[in-house]
Parts: C-alpha cells; sequence; structure tokens
C-alpha cells in the first residue's frame, strides 16, 4: 500500500497538472518533473531535454472494433507497438485508435496528453493499463504526462503500477 493512501483520494478529477502533482506529493512517493513546451507526439519530444530519455513513455489510447472494450499501451518511447501482434498476443479484439470524444469521456483527457495517470479520472474503472515490463528494468522509472502535455513527471514504475491498481484499474505489466 502507497504511503499515505486513502480511496477518498481517488474522488477527485485530476484534470490538470497541478492537481495530478498535489496527488503525488500526498501519497509521499519519489518523483521529478520536467516542465517543457507542449508536446503531441513522440518525434516532438526528441527536441525535449528529458533527464531520463530512454525511459520516457509512449501511451497509446485504443479499443476494440465493438466499443467495449479499452486500452492504454504505455511503452518505451523508441518501441513500435504492433496493435495485431498485441491483439494475438493479449486475446483481444481487432484493436484501433479510440477517439477523442471517447478519451474525453472516459479519461479527462485531450488528445496529445494520453496518460496512465488519466486512469484516476475513470471512475468506472473500465480501461485497462498495459505497462512495457521494459520500465521495471535498470532504474525502473517511467515518465509520463501530469494528464497535460506540457511536463513530463518521473516515478518509480512499481509506485504507479501500484497506484493504479489500487485506484481500481485494471493493470498488467506485460512484454511489448
Amino acid at each position: 500500500m502507497l504511503i499515505g493512501f486513502s480511496h477518498k483520494m481517488f474522488g477527485e478529477i485530476f484534470v490538470n497538472k497541478q492537481a495530478v502533482l498535489d496527488f503525488i506529493d500526498n501519497l509521499n512517493i519519489w518523483h521529478e518533473v520536467t516542465e517543457h513546451p507542449a508536446v503531441f507526439s513522440m518525434d516532438e519530444a526528441m527536441d525535449v531535454t528529458l533527464p531520463y530519455p530512454e525511459y520516457d513513455a509512449k501511451n497509446l489510447f485504443v479499443r476494440d472494433d465493438k466499443k467495449k472494450n479499452y486500452y492504454i499501451i504505455t511503452v518505451c518511447g523508441p518501441k513500435r507497438v504492433d496493435l495485431k501482434a498485441f491483439q494475438k498476443a493479449h486475446g483481444t479484439r481487432r484493436l484501433s485508435f479510440a477517439s477523442p470524444e471517447d478519451l474525453w469521456h472516459l479519461l479527462q483527457l485531450k488528445p496529445g496528453s494520453v496518460s496512465p495517470l488519466g486512469l484516476l479520472n475513470n471512475e468506472a474503472c473500465n480501461v485497462k493499463l498495459f505497462l512495457d515490463e521494459d520500465f521495471f528494468a535498470g532504474m525502473g522509472i517511467i515518465g509520463i504526462h501530469p494528464n497535460e502535455n506540457t511536463a513530463t513527471v518521473w516515478l518509480k514504475a512499481e509506485d504507479l503500477l501500484q497506484m493504479i491498481k489500487e485506484h481500481g484499474s485494471p493493470a498488467e505489466i506485460a512484454a511489448l
């Protein structure tokens, strides 16, 4: 259990960066924040100087062809995700990118700001996180947006996974 964790803390909506950072501070877990101009793609992120570039995350928000199951797939930045191979490996229906409307409806996030931390806004806990096992190697950290694309927050991957699971959202470490 995270130090200072309380289920009451998850009653908030974490739409802005400061609310997310305050929440992480209240949990008393290690983190660092790198402020930067807004980035909307991994290509743009390459122009930003980051302290741990090898642990920067790429996040995909996808859905199945029936719009019944939604997923965030989070991989180490330079990796490519083959959705057909992912579908086969994880037994999902055919996958495609979810719409900006779905992103807002389910996670209260805007395009370019997809983050596992958006799951804290998903009261129904009906979006599953697949987190790349590579984040747990080496330093064991991950760099993700704090629900806005104007900063990267660096956390221990274990702390992120525990936070998401304690929220009630399904999450799985995966070979991606």
